[in-house]
């Protein structure tokens, strides 16, 4: 298989608050958020297969969603980590040591609460990934950003123009970001969530595809509300109700 997406999806959702399950698994619209971001991706026919990371109390119900709505192009449904850097490698465990992957299969990292992404962006990353051996989808920086090192004082103020925002997909060899991880282990490192620092910190060269501020990550309930505004002004637009 050439281009696998790989959706962690094994936090509790503890910055949410009081709910009965785990924010991906909230509904938006009666459907799991976690449905609607493996959808954007088993509908993309560039993609080949999809694993999934997730809580082991889960696994069940997640095959359960993967049946039910009919999600045919996953692959895998393994248990998560302890922290989102063992949750990622366990998902990259299960593709690298898969008969099916070889030298050149490309892995799309994603947040399973990032539901907002097209098909464009994953082309995208596919393609940038597969002519300059990383990609990073990024949004520009749109506020200005100062950096202090007492917390306190303002030490410079950094050029807007200059500063982009890591979002996702981060998409990579397989190979790459599968060794990347196995050194970062070597040192007793499990807490480094985010794939591009990780990949930054092993001297990778990454190029970037640039997103949109709508493609964001629902951490607490600010986020589910404004992905739902934006979920439901998307459906209208199909819906021809209103003008793009």
């Amino acid at each position: 298989m050439k281009n696998i997406a790989l959706i962690f999806a094994g936090g509790t959702g503890s910055r949410m608050g009081n709910t009965e399950k785990p924010k991906q698994f909230l509904n938006i619209d009666d459907k799991p958020i976690i449905v609607h971001t493996l959808e954007k991706f088993n509908n993309c026919s560039a993609i080949d297969g999809i694993v999934v990371t997730i809580l082991a109390e889960y696994i069940s119900y997640m095959k359960e969603l993967i049946t039910e709505y009919s999600l045919n192009k996953v692959e895998w449904v393994v248990e998560g980590g302890e922290t989102g850097q063992l949750s990622i490698f366990n998902g990259l465990n299960a593709v690298y040591n898969d008969d099916r992957t070889s030298e050149d299969t490309v892995v799309l990292i994603h947040d399973g609460v990032r539901p907002i992404i097209s098909e464009n962006l994953i082309l995208e990353n596919i393609v940038t990934t597969r002519t300059h051996g990383a990609a990073v989808t990024v949004a520009p920086a749109t506020e200005t950003v100062f950096k202090s090192e007492d917390k306190t004082k303002i030490l410079e103020v950094l050029k807007r123009e200059d500063l982009f925002y890591a979002r996702a997909p981060q998409t990579f060899f397989v190979r790459d970001i599968y060794n990347a991880h196995l050194k970062e282990m070597d040192q007793g490192i499990v807490t480094n969530i985010d794939s591009c620092s990780l990949m930054y910190k092993y001297n990778h060269s990454m190029s970037f595809v640039l997103g949109n501020s709508s493609n964001i990550k629902i951490t607490n309930y600010e986020d589910y509300f404004i992905f739902e505004a934006l979920y439901n002004l998307n459906k209208k637009r199909e819906e021809g109700q209103i003008l793009s």
